[in-house]
């Protein structure tokens, strides 16, 4: 028998090879430009970013990490595998929300007032702070300030099958905020998600990621959309 690892190491390549697979059968209808000169640009706006943040972010970090230590014993970071671009498996990171066993019994999307939830994990779900460790996500290049949010293989395997093409939106890099986080987040539908990802593909520029961003800001002061 295969031990744990291996067999969690041979499903993630399976899942890998699906989406890769996947994206090149539907990518043929797919409108889409590759942008080379915005996507270096963006590269290295990304990278500014995350420099001129990298200080405040690693104290707010550490603060938050006692709290989350405090109230529910374990890692304060929290590691899952998601779908990166053109279907490639990365490991996102973020300050751990919910209570040490919460996937015990497999993966999900959050519900609202969802009890696998802590009380420091609603406070900082609601302002966005649970998402400071994928600062590091998008310095190593696996995402993006904007972009598509990444899902878990599985999630993202169910809704190809729900919805072939879904993995139309795996075409660009994966963004920390996007254009469906701010037209619903959490409250809309996959296949709405992925009509509102494909829309940002395809009309991606600097305009419309800036407005992301301006819009994303003014969802986490008035706490909309989060769980």
């Amino acid at each position: 028998m295969d031990k744990p690892s291996e067999r969690l190491i041979g499903d993630l390549y399976a899942d890998e090879h699906y989406f890769k697979k996947e994206l090149k059968r539907h990518q043929q209808s797919f409108p889409f430009d590759p942008k080379p000169r915005y996507e270096t640009y963006k590269r290295l706006f990304d990278i500014f970013v995350c420099l001129i943040l990298l200080v405040p972010s690693v104290l707010l970090i550490m603060l938050l990490a006692i709290l989350i230590v405090l109230e529910s014993p374990g890692s304060p970071i929290f590691s899952q595998v998601r779908v990166g671009q053109n279907g490639k498996l990365f490991v996102v990171h973020k300050m751990r929300s919910m209570k040490k066993d919460a996937e015990a019994n497999g993966q999900k999307w959050a519900e609202k007032n969802d009890p696998r939830i802590t009380r420091i994990g609603r406070f900082i779900r609601k302002v966005r702070l649970d998402e400071l460790p994928q600062l590091y996500d998008i310095l190593a290049g696996h995402m993006s300030l904007v972009g598509p949010r990444p899902e878990v293989p599985l999630l993202t395997r169910q809704f190809e099958q729900q919805h072939p093409g879904f993995v139309t939106r795996l075409l660009v890099k994966p963004g920390l905020t996007g254009l469906a986080q701010v037209n619903g987040g959490y409250d809309i539908a996959p296949e709405k998600k992925w009509q509102i990802d494909c829309d940002y593909i395809q009309r991606r520029s600097w305009k419309l990621d800036l407005k992301i961003i301006g819009w994303t800001i003014l969802t986490i002061l008035t706490r909309e959309g989060a769980r």
